[in-house]
């Protein structure tokens, strides 16, 4: 079982390639438990970061049950402690076990001024911030309140099991990354297969995941097995770019000496 503290929810959570498993109000109590012990079972097996995001009520119930997973809710308020009755604070999310949160998903949209105050309040509690946005304008606007994940789906494919277009992906991901590289960019819609997952990071993604793709399918080892495969691949392929780039950065400070 892992303790928290705001210190805790100050450690940077998640490193891409990673996959997000969202089960929205599909699963809560035991069921949400099964899957998400699943997941962080998996998680270790292929060394691959997973989010879960989790009903309100359900995150210190999974978050305690759990070593690796990257525990998250669905939604929060940009209030304080003291009045707000009926809203969620921020601070109780981070001591129940989350270490990041769901914005502005199109099953909860926030006006522009919600989400950023919004945004300023997960920075002060150290919850890592995972922002929805529609179109590649919406995509770049909200690149600019500087999120540590999008999600970028058009919200008329979410659900229903069809994938983007090869552009869409490819110029969301593209408009986002323009505003700042840093941010990391999650596609999703419609994704449903290990298949569907490579597509997308061979697109220029840096995650993805799904709902019903998951939730829904007959076997969810097998599924959500498939889905970081590829994930695994792209870690270990961007690993060796890495090291790559470090040894010939080394070579050339060697010539310059």
């Amino acid at each position: 079982m892992r303790e928290y503290s705001m210190e805790t929810a100050r450690t940077p959570v998640i490193a891409a390639p990673f996959l997000i498993i969202n089960p929205k109000a599909y699963l809560y109590g035991d069921q949400a438990l099964e899957l998400a012990r699943l997941a962080d079972r998996l998680s270790l097996d292929f060394g691959v970061d997973i989010m879960f995001t989790a009903q309100h009520a359900d995150i210190r119930l999974i978050a305690v049950h759990t070593d690796r997973l990257i525990v998250t809710a669905q939604h929060m308020d940009p209030i304080n402690p003291g009045r707000g009755m009926g809203h969620i604070l921020p601070e109780s999310l981070v001591a129940a076990g989350a270490r990041a949160v769901v914005l502005n998903h199109a099953e909860h949209p926030l006006t522009l001024a919600d989400l950023d105050a919004t945004l300023v309040r997960a920075g002060e509690v150290g919850l890592a911030t995972v922002v929805c946005a529609d179109s590649i304008s919406q995509c770049r606007l909200v690149a600019q309140l500087g999120p540590d994940v999008m999600i970028c789906e058009p919200s008329s494919n979410i659900g229903t099991g069809s994938l983007t277009t090869d552009d869409y992906i490819r110029d969301s991901t593209a408009a986002v990354k323009e505003v700042d590289p840093a941010i990391m960019v999650l596609q999703g819609a419609g994704v449903s297969t290990g298949e569907d997952v490579a597509r997308v990071l061979a697109l220029g993604a840096d995650a993805s995941g799904g709902t019903s793709g998951i939730v829904c399918a007959q076997d969810w080892c097998a599924t959500i097995s498939g889905m970081l495969a590829p994930l695994r691949d792209e870690k270990d392929r961007r690993r060796q770019l890495m090291d790559t780039s470090h040894r010939v950065r080394e070579r050339r400070q060697d010539h310059l000496r």
